[in-house]
């Protein structure tokens, strides 16, 4: 047995994971289209609990209507969806589990035909068919981002994760290439990152020092640039405002840019981590790499695509070391024996090729 990856892990907000393992908040279209959870994302979510993740996390939930990417998102934006929040934390909880839901809004690339407007984004761009934001609709922006995670802790929630990574809303913010504003939030890199540092901060104020605040980015695609997302992060630290950075790194052990350490490795060096833990995604799919992660000084670890395929991937890892995700393609059945749903299902068919038997 593993016993360091199923000890405890207490946050500086005093929140305590029982182990190191965290559902990736991963996109899965099965919850109805006025936003509100359905059963069948219940039951995907709720089943993660129950093998044993010590955080689970939402997939990426809309904080306004027009923030929407894919069908079936999942929705935070108005109250009426806090029934549905409400009825997945108890479950979560009761498998003695953080419930956290991660906040999101598509920018660019939000989905026309489902929210009926233009997509919307830091600055006018017609080859991406994107609106600029006016000032007050970023303010606007800023403050439904706060009023999500206030709806979040009203349900339950024991925090919440900002969304900086993946080319969405923030993301394009911080970019560069992206963002060309001329006022207080473009330009400089101060001023690309000031939304993701008002949202963070705003957060906190409201939600108070007890919420578990985390904030996902990701250091490069998307127009990101390692050195600036290294800044940014060891702001956010400095700041002692969030209690864990999320780095999505799509491979945990691909070489960095910098050097030739592992970018893991690298970020892992190149922060002050003070309070902040830390916690890694991509291509952690086997005890071995879980361990590799571990032993690099990762705090916990972020579980995706093992976590699809083994909804106990926690207690399967804890109990042997050596174990192996079951190879791909699997059968609809086995998917559907795992806690998914048909639509989660049809995104993994039409997304990978290999990943369900036909």
């Amino acid at each position: 047995m593993n016993n360091n990856l199923n000890t405890p892990i207490t946050f500086a907000c005093g929140k305590t994971m029982k182990n190191r393992f965290m559902l990736s908040p991963l996109t899965n279209k099965q919850s109805h289209e006025d936003g509100s959870l359905s059963d069948i994302e219940f039951n995907w979510l709720t089943k993660r609990a129950e093998g044993q993740f010590g955080l689970v996390m939402t997939c990426a939930t809309s904080v306004q209507a027009n923030g929407k990417c894919w069908s079936g998102q999942l929705g935070i934006y108005d109250d009426k969806h806090l029934p549905g929040h409400q009825r997945l934390v108890q479950k979560i909880q009761a498998y003695g589990s953080l419930a956290v839901t991660q906040l999101h809004h598509g920018g660019m690339r939000s989905d026309e035909a489902l929210t009926g407007e233009k997509p919307v984004g830091p600055s006018d761009n017609e080859a991406k068919n994107m609106r600029g934001l006016s000032l007050a609709e970023v303010e606007k922006l800023r403050d439904d981002f706060i009023a999500a995670a206030v709806r979040a802790q009203k349900a339950g929630y024991d925090g919440v994760e900002v969304h900086g990574a993946h080319g969405y809303m923030l993301t394009q913010f911080i970019s560069k290439k992206i963002n060309q504003r001329t006022d207080q939030y473009g330009g400089s890199l101060e001023n690309r990152s000031r939304l993701l540092f008002e949202i963070v901060q705003g957060i906190r104020e409201a939600c108070g020092k007890a919420f578990l605040l985390g904030v996902r980015l990701s250091p490069e695609r998307f127009g990101m640039e390692l050195q600036e997302i290294k800044t940014i992060s060891q702001q956010l630290i400095d700041s002692e405002l969030v209690d864990f950075l999320d780095l999505s790194l799509w491979d945990v052990f691909k070489p960095s840019e910098v050097n030739d350490q592992s970018l893991m490795t690298y970020l892992v060096e190149a922060l002050d981590r003070k309070a902040v833990k830390l916690t890694v995604a991509g291509k952690v799919r086997n005890g071995k790499a879980v361990q590799s992660v571990m032993d690099a000084g990762i705090d916990f670890v972020t579980i995706g695509t093992a976590a699809i395929l083994h909804h106990d991937f926690p207690v399967k890892v804890i109990n042997d070391p050596d174990f192996q995700t079951i190879q791909t393609p699997v059968t609809v059945e086995y998917l559907q024996n795992e806690g998914l749903g048909q639509p989660l299902i049809e995104y993994l068919q039409d997304r990978w090729t290999d990943f369900v038997a036909s």
